[in-house]
């Protein structure tokens, strides 16, 4: 009877994993970046970047707050029903969530410098009160994590802008204690004992140790970087510390106050950057330990039957950007900040920038709906399984590896072709010693390069297309189409973080949400804040480190009236001191002037890099804005620029050992009929092949392998490591051909004129820095003022691929 009952239990195991198989399979989801979905358990909607889950003691409901571009909103969910219950939209939020007595919820007010009340009643949330820490923005504070000790009534407060920690009196809602950090704050968590308050600094890669009774921090232990969520063992002895740029979580012995281990949350020992380790949470027996891996889209499982010799136990596969992470009655419920795909875009882009949305933001109920733009397409997800069993864990550990483009083997051996400029092994040389990487602002594929024939284009989307960009048309035809291209990136705040670095950290991509949702906040990006720098630095860093000579110009780095600012420290002494950085007031032909100045001397003693980084970029343009420069005019300017370095380059003594680069930081300012990221990109060298249609998928990681490639380094991220180099573009059949520029086939002089209401619009938009206006309205402002009718609605998805043949101009 008991081997019957055994056989009866393995058949129905192998059943399950069929099944499980099955519906994996059926559900699988190709991402713009190359990486793949399996999402396992059920399923609810959430709003728009849930960041963060709570728990009432009584287990009986879970909090959700959603702090992403869009609508902002706290949701009330039922645990033994898994059902969505309430939700309440918010002004302002960020992380932030404690439940207070079961019927009692706290949670952060974003840049309002308030800590919301909400009352539970019904099954119901209602907003009953708030706690003012201070003005509001521009005042910088931003409260992030919060605890509450329910004995003393005291409520513990992080935050973000003004780097402080807070105690707050519940009773008199007074802060009675603001102690300084040193860095970022992301949140506290109260000891089981009620003296001490952990708190994680973010920016500062610490744990802080506060003294309850004393009112002052007691002990520091330093542990990997960005360190962010935490939680504590049952019996308070241990605390878990996730480090998101370090892929790790690190385990404190809060007696000792020393970390006893720290636990790899990568899928592959000793990777770099890419798995951002962002969420921790126990089981509930304290044997298991949940790890929200928010870049490999899954969660890492660890045992902790031995303190202090954890074992891997596997990985479980989840959504798009998992950001946390709890355990309930048994049961796992991870909020995915980026769900499972990105959503169709009818309305279009429009990222609310503080200066235009002031009013909407004070009526968040009357905001249009419908009203879509890239950073608001995600829709956060929460996914809700059992623990697995030991067999079901190993079956999704391969499932994870499977979904993961990345591989160890990958960081020094790259798909490739024997013979190839582009080597496929790292340090092996390569033919091309001169690379210029050059920097375009937020077009789409389709709004440029629709209609060149062979590529998969919407031409009902064109908008600057070959009448305006005669040359990048002809490069594409001369030398190679891309037309399945993406952006890594969503905007120009992590877009050019994602061009120079292969990565976007944590806080950059938790946070630029709230800046370009108008709820106050800086442009941190391009090394503006140095939170947001990626760990290891971007592609000046990694040059610096493997003795490749580099010079940037206007890529993170400015120069004004002489006056150079370097955003990094590497780039010092590595920036042309007269280079123009953003500003749509100076030409990009007068960018073109700058550059062949100093190329000129450089090449007269023989200096040029091994890798130039360039910004051209008023293809953004300025609108219809009166006295501006036309869109064409602004497009046309951009065009010629390209063409006319691209044809100096390839009449000087370098060319025959030279490659350029070119892509759009991000692809938010405008429609695409495959995908919102799918963007232009263009290759140009002695060594790429002529009159050819490459459909291969690519990224901007793509392009940064490939730099890396034929320059000789490693990659700088598990992105890049895993990205498709772009080697079939290259033929070893040298072509040295020069390129001759077309002229504008416009006038470039040509200003906005009139009164139109297009044109009224333009003049209230902010255009000193990228993407400080709304892009919505910006889209719909060139499209109306040049095409005399409303915009065309895309159809918009995560990834489409691209499965139809086509003959190639090589074949």
């Amino acid at each position: 009877m008991k081997a019957i009952l055994f056989c009866i239990t393995v058949l129905f195991f192998h059943f399950s994993i069929a099944q499980n198989q099955t519906n994996i399979n059926a559900n699988k989801i190709v991402l713009p970046n190359g990486w793949t979905l399996t999402p396992f358990g059920k399923s609810i909607q959430l709003g728009d970047l849930p960041l963060n889950i709570a728990v009432s003691k009584n287990k009986n409901y879970i909090a959700v707050t959603n702090n992403g571009q869009s609508t902002q909103s706290i949701q009330l969910i039922d645990v033994k029903t898994e059902r969505l219950l309430s939700e309440i939209k918010v002004a302002k939020s960020w992380y932030g969530l404690k439940f207070y007595n079961n019927n009692t919820l706290y949670a952060s007010g974003g840049n309002d410098n308030r800590i919301l009340q909400f009352t539970i009643a019904d099954d119901k949330l209602t907003l009953t009160d708030s706690i003012s820490l201070g003005k509001k923005y521009p005042n910088k504070i931003s409260p992030t994590g919060l605890d509450i000790d329910e004995n003393s009534n005291q409520l513990f407060v992080t935050t973000k802008e003004n780097n402080t920690f807070y105690v707050v009196d519940l009773n008199t809602k007074k802060v009675i204690d603001s102690i300084p950090l040193e860095s970022e704050g992301y949140t506290c968590l109260l000891s089981k004992d009620k003296t001490t308050v952990y708190i994680s600094l973010w920016g500062g890669g610490k744990i802080l140790f506060y003294d309850v009774a004393l009112h002052k921090i007691i002990n520091e232990i330093n542990v990997g970087d960005h360190p962010n969520e935490m939680c504590l063992s049952k019996n308070g002895k241990y605390l878990f510390v996730a480090n998101a740029n370090d892929n790790s979580v690190s385990v404190i012995d809060v007696n000792s106050k020393k970390t006893i281990e720290t636990l790899n949350a990568a899928l592959y020992p000793n990777s770099p950057s890419g798995s951002t380790s962002n969420s921790v949470v126990l089981s509930e027996d304290n044997k298991t330990l949940y790890v929200a891996n928010a870049d490999n889209n899954c969660l890492a499982v660890f045992d902790l039957s031995t303190p202090g010799q954890s074992v891997s136990k596997g990985f479980i596969p989840v959504g798009w950007y998992p950001t946390n992470v709890k355990v309930v009655r048994g049961k796992i419920f991870v909020a995915n900040g980026k769900g499972f795909s990105s959503l169709p875009n009818p309305n279009g882009p429009n990222p609310y920038r503080e200066k235009q949305s002031v009013n909407y933001q004070k009526a968040d109920t009357n905001k249009p709906k419908e009203l879509q733009y890239i950073g608001g397409l995600f829709k956060g997800t929460m996914s809700i399984f059992g623990e697995p069993s030991k067999n079901e864990l190993a079956f999704y550990s391969k499932q994870v590896y499977a979904n993961t483009p990345y591989t160890k083997e990958k960081e020094l051996n790259a798909e490739g072709e024997i013979g190839n400029p582009v080597p496929s092994k790292v340090g092996n040389a390569s033919p091309i010693k001169h690379l210029f990487y050059i920097i375009k602002e937020n077009r789409t594929y389709d709004q440029v390069l629709s209609d060149v024939p062979g590529g998969n284009g919407d031409t009902s989307l064109l908008l600057f297309g070959e009448k305006y960009t005669p040359n990048l048309h002809a490069l594409a035809n001369q030398f190679v189409l891309l037309d399945n291209f993406y952006c890594d990136a969503e905007v120009s705040a992590d877009g050019h973080n994602w061009s120079m670095g292969a990565y976007a950290t944590d806080y950059l991509e938790k946070t630029w949400p709230t800046s370009y949702g108008g709820r106050g906040g800086g442009y941190d990006g391009e090394g503006n804040r140095a939170i947001a720098n990626n760990k290891d630095g971007f592609i000046w860093d990694l040059c610096f480190r493997n003795k490749v000579s580099f010079r940037t110009y206007g890529e993170f780095a400015e120069s004004y009236n002489g006056i150079t600012k370097e955003n990094i420290p590497v780039l010092k002494n590595h920036t042309c001191p007269y280079y123009t950085g953003w500003n749509t007031a100076v030409r990009d032909t007068s960018r073109f002037y700058q550059w062949k100045r100093e190329f000129d001397s450089l090449v007269a003693i023989d200096e040029v890099p091994q890798l130039s980084t360039m910004r051209f970029g008023n293809d953004h343009t300025e609108g219809l804005k009166k006295g501006a420069p036309t869109p064409y005019a602004h497009v046309a300017d951009n065009d010629l620029a390209v063409g006319m370095f691209i044809e100096y380059l390839s009449h000087s003594k370098i060319w025959k050992e030279s490659a350029v680069f070119i892509v759009e930081d991000d692809a938010q300012n405008g429609p695409d009929h495959v995908d919102a990221h799918r963007t232009t990109a263009y290759v140009i060298s002695p060594y790429v092949k002529r009159n050819f249609i490459d459909h291969s998928m690519y990224s901007t990681t793509s392009m940064l392998r490939t730099i890396e490639l034929i320059l000789g380094m490693p990659p700088m991220t598990q992105y890049d490591a895993a990205a498709k180099p772009m080697w079939q573009c290259f033929t070893s059949n040298f072509n040295v051909e020069s390129y001759i520029h077309l002229p504008a086939n416009i006038d470039l002089n040509e200003k906005n004129v009139g009164k139109s209401k297009a044109t009224a619009m333009s003049d209230k938009l902010d255009f000193s820095k990228e993407d400080n206006i709304p892009d919505l309205v910006f889209n719909e402002i060139l499209w109306q003022g040049l095409k005399g009718k409303p915009a065309p609605a895309p159809s918009r998805a995560a990834f489409v691929q691209i499965t139809k043949k086509k003959k190639d101009k090589d074949d």
